[in-house]
């Protein structure tokens, strides 16, 4: 395998170019990496750098540099806006108010809207031929605003459009047109967030079909490809992503717990109340494994529990470094094949004030779009799927029980529910 670029690599962009040098000046060589042998230098020069098209063919990529330090200056008037976390990049394009002709033949906004042409095409053999955008942007480094490039990712352009810019300041002011392009940055988390420069270099060669140079692509660009615009919600980068669990491990990774989790589910399927003794002592043993206090509180009753079925209190510190929050508990036993979608947490979360915390205990798992809605809002609860659920179960049969699983379950049932009882959540403060 060759060389990779990562996102959030910051890279060294020297006067003088070597390929030969792994690093300059103790940062990553962009000469060094972006090296295809028997090939040009690949370049940041300009804002927007079109790698020369194979043989008149195919373009390779279009290398893309923003240099926010030049934004609102006579040479630069416009300001990129690059929000990395979600995966949108709004780019301006070269045409400037001291340019001649169409906007849009300028070099770099003609590059980019032959781009444009292809990552809407509508078959996937076209797509396969549309460049990958590779976006830079210049960083201060040791002071000095020139030199060093973030590698940011691998775009697509979802939309272009003209716009009419202010240029200049005072008496001088007047304005042009120009074009700005909206990106859509891919999600790499399949490849820990890196790029195989193979992947450039194989289309840069004439040798390798689009079809071959494809196996080396990103999965999200392979995704692109088969399915077009449509499936980029799903492809775009999303730092949240990377904190959700997808719902295929969630569940049991073997017969033997599978079967477990559905002898549980059977067993309280039709004495859901009895299921939410059980889940306060799994969230109680949860919470208690991260190192923290956990003081097991109540069940609310069946009526009138207000979206809560358990409550508890964290205890976090000593002395007078500490401090208590009160969990608020939820339980739900469904299908070990079932989903708790973002509503069901929405409606738990509504419940909490400052100073809580939330638990989700199901025998099925949370969807993708729960999870998601939970890490971008910040939700201050904690999940706990069935696949959990049983490994709980295991370690406490395991301590106490020998192993037998249905003594566990029912020692924890029959000797140790907690009180039913109408009590507010926050009186949990005062025991």
């Amino acid at each position: 395998m060759g060389t990779k670029l990562y996102v959030g690599q910051v890279l060294r962009y020297p006067r003088e170019k070597s390929t030969t040098e792994p690093q300059v000046q103790g940062y990553d060589n962009f000469h060094f990496v972006t090296h295809s042998p028997g090939k040009p230098f690949a370049l940041l020069e300009a804002g927007i750098n079109p790698m020369a098209k194979v043989d008149g063919g195919r373009r390779p990529a279009v290398l893309i540099r923003s240099s926010p330090w030049k934004a609102g200056s006579e040479e630069t008037p416009w300001r990129d806006v690059f929000d990395l976390d979600n995966g949108h990049i709004r780019y301006f394009g070269d045409h400037k108010h001291s340019s001649a002709g169409d906007p849009g033949n300028s070099p770099g906004n003609a590059a980019l809207l032959a781009a444009f042409d292809l990552h809407c095409a509508p078959t996937a053999a076209e797509r396969a031929s549309a460049p990958p955008l590779l976006v830079f942007r210049s960083v201060s480094r040791n002071k000095q605003p020139k030199g060093h490039v973030e590698f940011c990712g691998v775009g697509i352009i979802e939309r272009a459009e003209r716009v009419v810019q202010w240029s200049g300041s005072g008496t001088d002011r007047r304005t042009f047109t120009n074009y700005v392009y909206d990106l859509a940055l891919l999600d790499l988390t399949a490849e820990n967030e890196q790029v195989e420069w193979d992947w450039i270099t194989a289309r840069r060669t004439h040798a390798t079909s689009c079809s071959e140079a494809l196996e080396l692509a990103p999965s999200a660009w392979k995704q692109w490809v088969d399915n077009g615009s449509a499936a980029l919600p799903k492809l775009r980068r999303r730092v949240a992503r990377s904190r959700i669990t997808k719902v295929r491990d969630q569940r049991p990774s073997s017969s033997d717990t599978a079967g477990r989790l559905q002898a549980v589910y059977r067993r309280f399927d039709d004495n859901k109340h009895a299921f939410e003794a059980l889940a306060a002592a799994v969230a109680a043993r949860a919470l208690r494994g991260s190192g923290t206090a956990y003081h097991q509180g109540w069940l609310t009753r069946r009526s009138g529990d207000g979206g809560a079925d358990f409550v508890g209190r964290l205890d976090i510190g000593t002395g007078p470094a500490a401090t208590s929050l009160v969990v608020l508990g939820q339980a739900k036993c469904i299908k070990p094949d079932g989903l708790i979608s973002a509503e069901q947490i929405a409606r738990v979360v509504a419940r909490l004030r400052r100073g809580w915390i939330g638990v989700y205990v199901t025998t099925g798992s949370f969807s993708e779009a729960a999870q998601l809605e939970m890490v971008e809002d910040q939700y201050p609860i904690v999940l706990i799927n069935g696949a959990t659920l049983i490994h709980e179960l295991r370690a406490i049969a395991s301590e106490d029980h020998g192993g037998d699983l249905k003594a566990c379950v029912d020692h924890l049932i029959e000797q140790h529910s907690p009180t039913i009882t109408n009590r507010r959540p926050e009186e949990i403060l005062l025991s």
